[in-house]
C-alpha cells in the first residue's frame, strides 16, 4: 500500500515539475528566486522519495517513511522561500521587507529554515550522486567559517596556503547559501531550470517519437558493411545522439542497448563493446546544437557577442575531431581484431524509416533555426519540442487508435488557432494577461508585417498548443499512457542534476561571497608562474580527480568558477578557456576508477566495471589532445586573433582554419593508428614509435625554437613522417594479410574468441 501510494507520489509529482518548468520559463509569473525554489523544492521532494538513504536499506519501512518526512521538510522550507518572496504574501514578511531584501537583518525563524534547508539539500544530494559533492560543500563551509572564528575567537591562523580570508559567521553562511540568490537559488540551479532540465523533457519525448531508433538504423546503413561495422556504429549513433541530448550516461545507455549487442555479434569482447560505447558517449556533450549543461553555464559566465551560437561555433570542429579520432582508432582496431561485419538479416532490420527521420531532422531544423534566428535556447527547445509531441502523434508504432490521434491534432491546432486570434486583442488587455496572449505580425515602428515577427507570433501559439496537446495527452485515457510515463521518466532522470545544481550552488556562493577564488587563481598562478603548459596539466588533472563520480556539468562549473580566470590572466582567450574546462569535465566520465559512462555501458554489455573503464579510457585517449590543440591553435575553434568568434572569413583566416584542421586531423589519425598498432596491416614497434613522434610533432604547439618559427614546417615534416609510415605499411604487408589473433595486453585483449564463444562472452 505504502509502496503504491509512493509511485503514485513521484509520477504525479515528476509531471507537476515538468509542467511548472516548461511554463513558468516560458511565462515568468513568479519571481525568481521563488521560482527557482519551486523547481528545487519539486525536484529534492522526489529525490527523496525515490532514493533510499542507503540501497540495501530501500525495503525498510521506518526509514521510508523517515524520506516522507523529510520530502514534507523540503516542502516547507522551499515554500518559505516562495511565501517570503511573492509580493501576493507581503503581509507575512517580516517588518514588511522581502527575503531577498532582509540581508543582514534575518530573523531566526529565517536562519532556522535555512539551516534544515541546507541539511536537506546535502544529503539529497548524497543520495543521488553520492558523497563526494555534499563534501566539497562542506569543507567550504567549514574552511569559512574556521576563518571567521579565528578573526573573532583568537583560533589559530591558517597558513597561507589554506588561502585564509575574513571568513563568515553561521548565520551569513546560511544567509549566503539559502536566503538570499547567491547560493542554493543561484546561478547553478538557475541554469538548470531555464535549459538543462527543459532539454531532459526534450530527450524523453525525442525517445517516444522514434528518433532515436532512427539514429541507430542510419549509422547503421553507413557503417554496417565495414568490418567491425557495428563499433563504427555505435560511434556514429552517439554522435548524433549527442547533438540532441547532452548527457554522456543516457546516451551510453540509450544507444548502447542497440549497439553493445551488434558489437557482441561481431566477436567484440564484452568489455570493449563496452568501453567503446562509453568512450562514444562521452562526446555527446560536445556536440551542437544540444550540448551538455555546461554550455548553459558557460553561457551565464562569460560575455559572447553572440550568445549561444559562438558557444555552438566553437565547438563544431572540436567535436567533429573527436568522432572522427574514434572512428580512426576502432576501425583500425577492428581490423587488428578480426572484428565481423553485421549479419544481412540485422543489416536489412536496421532500415530506414522515413518518419522517424523526419522526427529527427525536423526537430534538428526547428532547434538550430530558432537559435540562428536569435531566439533563446528555452524558446528554441521548447518549439523543437512542440514539433516533436505534434509528430509524435502520427507515430504507427504508438499503440492509439485514430480517433486519438486525430483529437490530439485537433487539440493542437485548435489551441494555436484561437491562440492567434488573441493578437487583436493584446493591446486593450489588462497586463497582466499580456504575456498570455499572441504577439502582433506589425512592426510597431514601422506598421509592416515582418518575416521574423510572424515566427515569433506563431511559435508562442505553437508554445500554447504545445501546453493544450499536454493537458489533452493527460485527461485522454490512451494517451494518458504515454504522456504520463514520458514526463515521470524525464523528471526521474532530472532529479539528481536538480539536486547536483542546488548543492554546487552552496559553494559557488561562498566563493563569490569571500573572494576565495581570486585568491585560488593567484596562488595557482605563482606556482605556474608563466607556464601555461604547466597550467593547463593542472587544471585537467584537477578536472579529472573532480569528475570521479559527480556529473560533468557540476566538474565545469566547480573548476571555472575556481580557475576560470587564471587561464584568461596568462592570454588565453575567455571562451577558449571555459571550452578548455568544460572538455575535461566531460572526459571525466571515462576516467578510472569513477567512470559513470562507462559504469553505464558495463552494466549492459555484462562486463565488469573497471576493464570497461580501462578500455573508454584508453579509446578516448586520442581525444584528450585536443583541448591542448585549441588552446594554442583557436582557429579549430573558429576564434580570431582577438578571441572573438570569426564572423569574416578572409584568406587569412581560411588558411588559419585549414592549416589548423590538417595539422589536428593527421596528428589524431597518426596517433590512433600508434595506440592501435595497426595500419593497413600490424605495425612494428619501430613504426609505432615514428608514427608516435608525427603525432606530437603534428598535436604539440611547437611554434618556435629559440627566435626561429618553425610552426608550420615542423607540421609538414610530422605529415610526411606519417605519410612514409603509412606508404611503407601499406606496400610492406603480406598480400594474404587477415587481421587475426591479437597479442595479450593490447587493450585488455587477448585471442580472437569463436562467434560462438563470442556470443555467450568467453
Amino acid at each position: 500500500m505504502f509502496e503504491t501510494i509512493r509511485r503514485h507520489a513521484v509520477t504525479v509529482l515528476g509531471v507537476l515539475l515538468c509542467l511548472f518548468t516548461l511554463f513558468e520559463v516560458n511565462y515568468n509569473q513568479l519571481q525568481p528566486q521563488s521560482a527557482l525554489a519551486v523547481f528545487v523544492g519539486l525536484g529534492l521532494v522526489i529525490c527523496y522519495l525515490v532514493y533510499p538513504v542507503h540501497p540495501k536499506l530501500a525495503g525498510f519501512f521506518p526509514l521510508r517513511l523517515l524520506d516522507v518526512l523529510l520530502a514534507v521538510a523540503v516542502a516547507v522550507c522551499c515554500g518559505y522561500v516562495v511565501v517570503q518572496t511573492e509580493p501576493f504574501f507581503q503581509a507575512t514578511w517580516a517588518g514588511g521587507i522581502s527575503l531577498g531584501n532582509r540581508a543582514g537583518i534575518e530573523t531566526n525563524l529565517d536562519f532556522a529554515i535555512g539551516l534544515i534547508g541546507l541539511l536537506l539539500v546535502l544529503e539529497a544530494t548524497r543520495r543521488s550522486i553520492g558523497w563526494l559533492v555534499p563534501a566539497l560543500a562542506l569543507l567550504f563551509v567549514a574552511h569559512s567559517y574556521y576563518c571567521y572564528g579565528s578573526q573573532q575567537f583568537g583560533w589559530p591562523q591558517m597558513p597561507d596556503w589554506a588561502l585564509p580570508h575574513a571568513g563568515q559567521s553561521a548565520k551569513d553562511i546560511v544567509s549566503t547559501t539559502y536566503i538570499q540568490s547567491l547560493g542554493v537559488f543561484g546561478v547553478a540551479a538557475g541554469v538548470m531550470f531555464s535549459y538543462v532540465f527543459l532539454f531532459v523533457v526534450f530527450g524523453t519525448f525525442l525517445e517516444m517519437s522514434g528518433a532515436t531508433q532512427f539514429i541507430i538504423n542510419f549509422a547503421t546503413r553507413v557503417f554496417g558493411r565495414f568490418r567491425g561495422g557495428p563499433a563504427m556504429v555505435s560511434v556514429l549513433a552517439s554522435g548524433l545522439m549527442g547533438s540532441l541530448s547532452g548527457s554522456a550516461v543516457a546516451n551510453a545507455v540509450t544507444t548502447g542497448a542497440f549497439t553493445i549487442p551488434m558489437m557482441r555479434s561481431a566477436r567484440f569482447p564484452r568489455h570493449i563493446a563496452g568501453g567503446i560505447t562509453a568512450a562514444a558517449a562521452s562526446g555527446g556533450a560536445l556536440v551542437p546544437p544540444v550540448m551538455g549543461a555546461g554550455a548553459y553555464m558557460m553561457l551565464e559566465l562569460i560575455e559572447l557577442k553572440g550568445g549561444f551560437l559562438d558557444i555552438m561555433q566553437a565547438a563544431v570542429i572540436p567535436a567533429t575531431l573527436f568522432y572522427i579520432s574514434l572512428l580512426a582508432i576502432v576501425f583500425f582496431y577492428s581490423r587488428k581484431l578480426g572484428a565481423g561485419v553485421l549479419e544481412s538479416v540485422k543489416l536489412q532490420q536496421g532500415r530506414l524509416l522515413q518518419f522517424e527521420a523526419l522526427v529527427f531532422f525536423g526537430a534538428l531544423g526547428v532547434l538550430i533555426g530558432l537559435l540562428i534566428l536569435k531566439f533563446s535556447p528555452f524558446k528554441a527547445v521548447t518549439g523543437s519540442l512542440a514539433v516533436i509531441l505534434v509528430m509524435a502523434t502520427m507515430r504507427r508504432q504508438l499503440k492509439l487508435g485514430s480517433g486519438a490521434r486525430m483529437l490530439a491534432l485537433v487539440s493542437f491546432f485548435a489551441v494555436l488557432l484561437l491562440h492567434q486570434t488573441t493578437m487583436y486583442f493584446a493591446p486593450q488587455a489588462p497586463s497582466w494577461l499580456q504575456p498570455f496572449l499572441a504577439a502582433s505580425w506589425v512592426h510597431p515602428l514601422t506598421g509592416e508585417v515582418t518575416v521574423l515577427l510572424t515566427i515569433a507570433s506563431v511559435l508562442g501559439s505553437a508554445i500554447v498548443g504545445m501546453f493544450g496537446l499536454l493537458l489533452f495527452g493527460l485527461v485522454h485515457p490512451a494517451w494518458r499512457a504515454e504522456i504520463v510515463p514520458a514526463l515521470g521518466r524525464a523528471a526521474k532522470n532530472g532529479i539528481a542534476l536538480v539536486a547536483a545544481s542546488a548543492c554546487v550552488g552552496i559553494i559557488i556562493g561562498i566563493v563569490q561571497q569571500t573572494g576565495i577564488a581570486t585568491d585560488f587563481s593567484a596562488a595557482i598562478k605563482g606556482v605556474v608562474e608563466t607556464n601555461l603548459l604547466l597550467a593547463l596539466v593542472g587544471i585537467m588533472v584537477c578536472s579529472l580527480i573532480l569528475g570521479m563520480g559527480v556529473p560533468s556539468v557540476v566538474c565545469y562549473l566547480l573548476m571555472a568558477t575556481l580557475m576560470g580566470s587564471l587561464l584568461s590572466e596568462m592570454g588565453v582567450p575567455p571562451l577558449a578557456a571555459h571550452m578548455f574546462i568544460f572538455y575535461f569535465g566531460m572526459m571525466s566520465m571515462v576516467t578510472p576508477p569513477v567512470a559513470l559512462a562507462g559504469y553505464a555501458s558495463a552494466s549492459i554489455a555484462e562486463a565488469e566495471i573497471m576493464p570497461t573503464s580501462w578500455a573508454a579510457f584508453r579509446f578516448s585517449l586520442v581525444g584528450f589532445t585536443l583541448p591542448y590543440m585549441f588552446i594554442y591553435r583557436p582557429a579549430l575553434l573558429l576564434l580570431g586573433p582577438d578571441g572573438t568568434a570569426l564572423t569574416d572569413f578572409s584568406l587569412a583566416a581560411l588558411f588559419a582554419v585549414s592549416h589548423a584542421v590538417l595539422a589536428a586531423l593527421f596528428g589524431i589519425i597518426s596517433l590512433a593508428a600508434a595506440l592501435a598498432g595497426y595500419m593497413a596491416g600490424p605495425l612494428s614497434l619501430p613504426l609505432r614509435a615514428v608514427l608516435f613522434l608525427a603525432a606530437a610533432m603534428l598535436l604539440a604547439p611547437i611554434t618556435k625554437i629559440g627566435d626561429l618559427p618553425v610552426g608550420l614546417t615542423v607540421d609538414l615534416a610530422g605529415a610526411v613522417l606519417f605519410g612514409v609510415v603509412a606508404g611503407w605499411n601499406f606496400w610492406s604487408r603480406p598480400a594474404n594479410a587477415v587481421p587475426g589473433k591479437v597479442p595479450p595486453g593490447e587493450l585488455g585483449v587477448g585471442k580472437l574468441a569463436s562467434p560462438e564463444k563470442a556470443q555467450a562472452g568467453e
